[in-house]
């Protein structure tokens, strides 16, 4: 049994507005990970069902290994494809924004969304969303915003209109947002919702060898560079610290995605209970947090890298120098030592 965490107003009022409209426009936010691109291709597969006329658009390209989902080569990408994108904003009647909670995560694809006439749906599991959409379905106690769609579409009545690519997409957000079910996922509907995909078709062991055994040399030889040369241990605040510049990535031949994960690897060492990594981008440095147990991920990215997030993951974003993000993050550790104790 699956409770009805959405509230009975958001479904009527997101049912109603599918029905009345054809032309659909999905969105994610920038670099689309797992949960993303899950979410918005299950939703494009069940609006495909109900014979409506979607089309997904992601900021950047997503990465390669998401490239065998389901309707992954439908999808547009507004840094290549801007000009289609524009017009198809300009003639959408309805936009799903997934996963993400503030109009900024969408960067340059921010103002085409936000000016377009059609009426905004956000779905999402983010704390503190922003009031762009005119209906705002937000739930953060939801492990994945790939779960809340599931949820979403059960509750609009439409369990049966799940089919297996919808069910394929859905799970590999949930999996991947919640580090294979290891954090974020103790809710007992977790797993209520993977018999439910299971048996529609899902083969959960062929989808985490897709998601994770599918590297390049180039990336494993990479997370070894990060392992050995760039992680450094703090004992004293129980913490790790991975970075990476925009010259190391040159070197290793990075492709988006490719560093998906490093942050997770410290939590496996003794000691070790919150975990950052860092890498340069042309315009900021993106910064991932992780931690166990009570430590909260999301406050140090809030407080300290206009991020936020979940507990015990969290993202955020720094627009000053690498080793300036570096030092700052080391000034900053003694202020969360009492989290650790």
């Amino acid at each position: 049994m699956i409770s009805k965490i959405i509230a009975e107003d958001l479904v009527v009022k997101v049912k109603k507005a599918i029905d009345a409209v054809d032309k659909i426009v999905i969105v994610a936010h920038v670099g689309p990970d797992g949960d993303a691109m899950g979410s918005t291709l299950a939703m494009w597969h069940y609006l495909m069902t109900i014979e409506k006329e979607p089309v997904v658009i992601v900021p950047t390209p997503f990465p390669a290994f998401l490239a065998w989902l389901p309707g992954a080569d439908c999808v547009l990408d507004y840094e290549n494809h801007k000009e289609k994108a524009d017009q198809l904003f300009a003639e959408a009647e309805l936009i799903f924004t997934l996963d993400f909670n503030q109009a900024s995560r969408m960067a340059k694809m921010a103002d085409a969304v936000i000016n377009a006439p059609a009426p905004k749906i956000l779905v999402d599991h983010h704390l503190y969303p922003g009031d762009f959409a005119k209906v705002t379905v937000s739930y953060p106690e939801i492990s994945s915003t790939s779960e809340l769609v599931f949820r979403l579409i059960c509750r609009m009545g439409d369990f049966s209109k799940i089919n297996l690519a919808a069910a394929e997409c859905i799970y590999t957000g949930m999996m991947t947002d919640t580090g294979s079910f290891t954090y974020n996922s103790n809710n007992q509907e977790i797993y209520t919702i993977i018999s439910e995909l299971l048996k529609i078709g899902v083969k959960k062991d062929e989808i985490y060898r897709k998601v994770f055994n599918t590297y390049s040399a180039d990336r494993i030889k990479l997370m070894g560079y990060c392992l050995y040369h760039k992680m450094k241990i703090y004992p004293e605040y129980r913490a790790a610290l991975i970075t990476l510049d925009a010259e190391e990535q040159k070197q290793f031949s990075f492709q988006n995605g490719d560093a998906e994960g490093f942050v997770n690897i410290p939590l496996s060492i003794a000691g070790v209970d919150f975990s950052v990594f860092m890498r340069e981008d042309p315009e900021k440095i993106k910064i991932s947090l992780r931690s166990q147990g009570s430590f909260p991920a999301n406050k140090v990215a809030a407080e300290l890298f206009n991020g936020g997030g979940h507990l015990n993951a969290a993202g955020g974003e720094s627009y000053i120098s690498l080793a300036d993000s570096i030092q700052k993050f080391e000034d900053a550790l003694p202020n969360y030592k009492a989290f650790l104790e």
